[in-house]
């Protein structure tokens, strides 16, 4: 039978209790997290989102609140009052912030009961979590993991940081459309049907790219958001189909105002878990980065970068690395340090690694007692030890070795650079090692279908100097100099985790063209898709620019975890389902026949 709360008052959270509450009444309320029955005496501990309080319910003392403890079982919602009493040196808890004391139960209500979980909420220490799946299809209760918890109310730390600190800047919080026009240009858009204007669509966000430029030209000077934004697109670890960022834009400002205001906002949320974060943040172009870490996201906690080797073999006859050379290619390399003991097994492991970055092989040196490698037959020992010597390697090292286009030896080798950092240990997870990469190509050009996209957004302007180049390209025909502009673009990056990107924005009509016939826009397209900002861009656009830093990905930083679900209240699965509410599904036929849209079942 279940108790009413009555009149009952919370007196205090079950994470609140101490020594010096010894002798006082108190009442608590919270979920049964565990219960322990010795026959007279029974034992339950007591959970809310502050912690854990032990409750005694004694048959001699309180008979009434005995009986009722004998009832309750695991997740029942119960309120308890009573004393507070020390708890003997022996008995105590050093586990639990409450640990010094417990609450001897003089009444009792059960507010209500439960259904047996169909997982263990929280594990003993040693025992693993169960499957996500489970946990995301019950996400309301794994939601009661205390570290679960503690994510999210950091989070609403964070985001209370953030807002403080952007008032303090002169910032105003303005909110943007989630209901906007469909620009296709990058992710696919998520489209929303308008049962006013059939067959019309709008579409979800993808950023609020747009609207914060028009705030610019409206003369607000100072935006901010904390923006809701969605991507069709595939997902990963630390990307989900609807994402929250800080959105920020700024008129009448270089690159540098940029980075004094994310270095000191980015100082601000990481003093939240007691780091000092180093300014100013050191600045590498990214060109560096690639050639040094295969990467536009380079984690500095560790060393390891990516040694050219293509010199040690100029002129060689091994056949597969004269073919790489003569096609312009690449051959890499990165030192392990006691490498030299590595297996053929693990070698043959690092092997299936790098070939799903598109690696045709790894091949390897291991200075040993022996010099070994598997490319002595290839090489020969004197060509080997020329590439162990360009490579820098000592006694006791090992070289990996991959060959290849640039960009495939690259992305191999920067994600085996963190791979055997991984594996080695080199990694100090309380380290955090920030970073601006910089200068930044305008255009990428992509061999499939042969035409050149905008590597941030076609909004961002390229440095001024390259303006001339820009014009040529388009105006002259010499599409080949879009690969050698440059974009005044910026992305700060924390132990390998890009948490933002921005750039100085285009504020003149006549540029802004210019990129959109760069990428193969007509004069109509462009009206039709960006009509309306075109416009705007000719009633005195000032200079202007702006970031997004991603709010998702700076909590998995600040919390220490890979799995950006651990972040997000109700997050959806890798493959953009909602496990808890099951979404996506079906419609009732009715509403799709008011919008006028019909399933196809190919």
């Amino acid at each position: 039978m279940l108790d009413n709360l009555g009149d009952w008052k919370r007196t205090h959270s079950c994470g609140e209790l101490r020594l010096e509450h010894v002798g006082r009444t108190a009442t608590l309320m919270g979920w049964v997290a565990r219960r322990r029955d010795f026959g007279p005496l029974t034992f339950i501990d007591l959970r809310d989102r502050e912690g854990v309080t032990q409750i005694v319910c004694d048959a001699e003392r309180s008979p009434e609140a005995h009986a009722r403890a004998k009832d309750v079982r695991s997740e029942y919602v119960i309120a308890v009052r009573g004393t507070v009493v020390a708890r003997a040196p022996s008995q105590r808890n050093p586990k639990i912030a409450t640990g010094d004391v417990e609450l001897h139960a003089g009444e009792m209500r059960i507010l209500n009961d439960a259904r047996t979980p169909p997982f263990q909420i929280e594990p003993a220490p040693n025992e693993p979590l169960a499957s996500e799946e489970l946990r995301l299809r019950y996400r309301y209760l794994d939601l009661r993991r205390a570290q679960l918890q503690a994510n999210l109310r950091l989070r609403h730390r964070v985001i209370a940081e953030i807002r403080r600190y952007m008032d303090e800047q002169g910032f105003t919080e303005i909110e943007t459309p989630i209901l906007i026009k469909s620009t296709p240009e990058g992710a696919r858009d998520y489209i929303v049907p308008s049962r006013l204007h059939p067959g019309k669509f709008y579409a979800l966000p993808q950023s609020p790219q747009l609207f914060k430029q028009i705030c610019m030209i409206a003369g607000l000077d100072k935006y901010y958001q904390i923006a809701r934004c969605f991507r069709d697109e595939d997902l990963r670890a630390d990307r989900q189909p609807e994402f929250t960022q800080l959105d920020i834009e700024m008129s009448f400002v270089t690159q540098e105002d940029i980075y004094r205001l994310i270095e000191g906002l980015f100082q601000r949320v990481f003093r939240l878990i007691g780091v000092e974060l180093p300014v100013p943040f050191p600045r590498l172009s990214y060109a560096e980065v690639v050639h040094r870490f295969g990467t536009d996201k380079p984690d500095l906690r560790f060393g390891m970068e990516l040694r050219d080797l293509s010199g040690a073999v100029k002129g060689t006859t091994f056949a597969p690395f004269a073919a790489v050379l003569e096609g312009r290619g690449e051959i890499k390399g990165i030192v392990v340090k006691g490498g030299a003991g590595y297996s053929r097994k693990t070698l043959d492991e690092l092997q299936q690694f790098v070939k799903r970055y598109g690696a045709s092989a790894l091949a390897w040196i291991k200075l040993g007692d022996e010099l070994t490698s598997s490319l002595l037959k290839a090489l020969g020992e004197d060509g080997v030890k020329r590439m162990a010597d360009a490579a820098e390697a000592e006694r006791g090292d090992a070289v990996l070795i991959v060959a290849g286009p640039p960009k495939t030896v690259a992305a191999s080798l920067g994600a085996l650079r963190e791979e055997v950092a991984r594996r080695e240990g080199l990694i100090d997870a309380s380290e955090f090692a920030p970073l601006w990469v910089i200068d930044f190509p305008m255009f990428e050009y992509n061999e499939d279908d042969g035409r050149y996209y905008a590597m941030h957004h076609p909004f961002t302007s390229p440095v001024d100097e390259d303006l001339p180049l820009l014009e040529r390209a388009v105006e002259g025909g010499e599409t080949e100099l879009l690969g050698r502009l440059r974009a005044k673009a910026y992305d700060p990056v924390i132990n390998g985790v890009e948490l933002a990107s921005g750039s100085i924005r285009i504020h003149r009509r006549d540029v802004q063209r210019l990129i959109f016939k760069a990428l193969g826009l007509t004069e109509d397209e462009a009206r039709r898709r960006f009509g309306f900002f075109l416009d705007a861009l000719e009633y005195g656009t000032p200079p202007h620019g702006g970031i997004a830093p991603g709010i998702d990905r700076l909590m998995m930083l600040l919390v220490g975890t890979d799995n950006i679900r651990d972040v997000i209240a109700f997050p959806k699965t890798a493959s953009a389902v909602d496990l808890m509410i099951d979404a996506p599904s079906e419609v009732d036929p009715r509403l799709l026949e008011e919008l006028h849209i019909r399933v196809v079942n190919e």
